[in-house]
């Protein structure tokens, strides 16, 4: 018979009853593991001693432990930990010889460790349902950034479930997770990295999107306790990356070509400030805002108006106008021309240059930290098919925009950087190998 344990002062209220089943799992993150990853996975999680202790956290109807069964056999000890009471019955019938808990995993206490923790678990953001999709437990989430060390900026869910999930492994054991691929690359998951440096090597296999109706890119992540290094796989057998020592930094695809961009070349972050933009809520506030055209009012642009080589000035997509002479009172750089570069337009480098000096909602505005930069070259540069396949290389589609990380690393030829002394101490660091 199946064993079911309710955790005191865990039980979560109950979603109201007008919420789908669709509604209810993007209130708590839920995304479904189509079975072939599930073996896939569970491969990877082969015991290394027999019986083991496994858990699979957030389990649902427990795929993970009910295919572990099937592959290894019943004699290990499995466990799953469910929210949903609903979901953790229909697991416990169809694995009756593993124990379930009814408890939130990030509030819950044991004193067990495990060999393997093995799962999915869920992935979004915990705040308001009028803008983030994981609301239900917007209540906690000052509890859960309380036990965690790695929590940083808005964080994803799925980035504290690994943190307590390692935490709960024994000194050899080993984490099998499929989540979003964002934290290879995201200043949010830095901290995260460093922890899963520190813990053990970290092995991660690039998958892309293999969620139906998902716009998520995913990897499996294997962390194995005891052991030191980076694996990087594209695909589930493709080594495409190996270090002996890795200490947490960003995880990407690497190749002689794009590599060799970087290499002769300065980072865009040496010769530029690179701000971001004024966004929604602080444009609202403004006194001067206006929501229909008017008198010496101009369009506050979006990434809408932004293109390749060229700005649409003319359609305002955001909704706002401004007066434009008050534009820098939203944010200075606005009073004078210089280069924006899109956010939101996938892995990918668009840039223009704004020589109107009109107000922004969002994007990414570089301003040079030296005169004599031709901002026009640099944006033809920045827009070249040369740059495209760079970063589309490096980065695939781990996140559904360019960030500042990624913008900071693209590299300028010497020829772009004019002013003649730093030009001059550029080349000198350059040869010197100050930039990898």
């Amino acid at each position: 018979m199946f064993t079911l344990l309710p955790s005191e002062g865990e039980r979560t209220e109950q979603p109201e009853a007008s919420l789908t089943r669709e509604d209810y799992d993007r209130a708590f993150g839920v995304v479904y593991t189509p079975p072939a990853l599930v073996e896939f996975m569970v491969s990877l999680a082969a015991p290394a001693v027999s019986p083991c202790r496994v858990l699979e956290p957030a389990c649902a109807d427990a795929p993970f432990l009910r295919a572990f069964a099937r592959r290894y056999g019943e004699t290990h000890a499995l466990t799953g930990v469910e929210i949903n009471p609903d979901s953790l019955r229909g697991a416990a019938r169809l694995l009756p010889s593993a124990t379930f808990h009814e408890a939130d995993f990030l509030l819950w206490d044991t004193e067990e460790r495990f060999d393997i923790v093995i799962g999915n678990p869920p992935y979004g953001i915990i705040g308001d349902g009028s803008h983030y999709p994981i609301h239900l437990l917007k209540e906690r989430k000052a509890q859960y950034r309380a036990r965690s060390r790695t929590w940083r900026g808005k964080y994803n869910i799925y980035g504290a479930f690994i943190e307590r999930a390692v935490n709960l492994l024994k000194p050899d054991g080993k984490l099998v997770f499929v989540v979003p691929a964002s934290w290879l690359v995201l200043d949010d998951f830095q901290t995260l990295r460093a922890f899963l440096a520190q813990m053990g090597r970290v092995r991660v296999f690039y998958l892309g999107r293999v969620f139906p109706k998902r716009n998520v890119s995913a990897v499996v992540l294997l962390l194995e306790r005891g052991q030191q290094g980076l694996e990087l796989y594209d695909g589930m057998e493709h080594l495409a990356l190996r270090r002996e020592r890795y200490t947490g930094e960003i995880i990407r695809f690497e190749a002689e070509d794009p590599l060799q961009v970087e290499r002769a070349g300065v980072p865009l972050g040496e010769v530029f400030h690179i701000h971001f933009a004024a966004r929604s809520p602080e444009i609202r506030r403004h006194p001067a805002v206006r929501s229909e055209p008017g008198e010496g009012l101009v369009p506050v642009l979006t990434g809408r108006n932004l293109r390749a080589g060229w700005i649409d000035y003319d359609t305002c997509y955001s909704g706002w106008w401004f007066p434009k002479e008050r534009a820098p009172e939203l944010r200075s750089f606005y009073a004078f021309p210089h280069l924006v570069v899109a956010h939101t337009k996938g892995t990918s480098v668009v840039a223009a240059v704004d020589d109107r000096c009109y107000p922004w909602r969002e994007e990414f505005h570089l301003v040079p930290k030296e005169d004599g930069i031709d901002l026009h070259a640099v944006c033809d540069y920045l827009n070249s098919v040369r740059v495209q396949e760079y970063v589309r290389f490096l980065y695939r589609d781990f996140v559904p925009h360019l960030t500042a990380t990624m913008l900071r690393r693209v590299c300028l030829p010497l020829n772009l950087v004019c002013h003649k002394s730093l030009h001059n101490q550029l080349s000198l660091d350059i040869e010197g190998g100050n930039y990898e």
